[in-house]
């Protein structure tokens, strides 16, 4: 069992929790898997996945000054999801159809 890629993801920062989508190598095309993750999960496994925290202002863009965006380390979300599901595979969602 090993993520062959990484779909989406989305960082619930209030929450703290981050939503991934997935495929392992031995799913199809056809497959997809969703899992939502508490991000202190990763902690145990010695990863950092908030690689940095941007206070944007910039005139031209819609964003204000005050607002935040973060940036997620992805290749350290794809080894600590790998590592997560190897020591946890009952919480290893099932696929769901496109």
């Amino acid at each position: 069992m090993e993520i062959q890629e990484i779909t989406f993801y989305y960082l619930y920062e209030g929450t703290n929790q981050i939503e991934v989508s997935f495929r392992l190598t031995t799913d199809s095309d056809d497959e997809i898997r969703n899992d939502l993750i508490d991000l202190d999960e990763a902690k145990t496994y010695g990863l950092t996945l908030i690689e940095e925290e941007y206070d944007y202002i910039n005139e031209d863009d819609e964003f204000e000054d005050g607002d935040f965006f973060t940036i997620i380390d992805e290749d350290n979300l794809f080894s600590f999801l790998n590592e997560y599901y190897i020591v946890n595979p009952i919480k290893l969602p099932t696929p769901e159809l496109l």
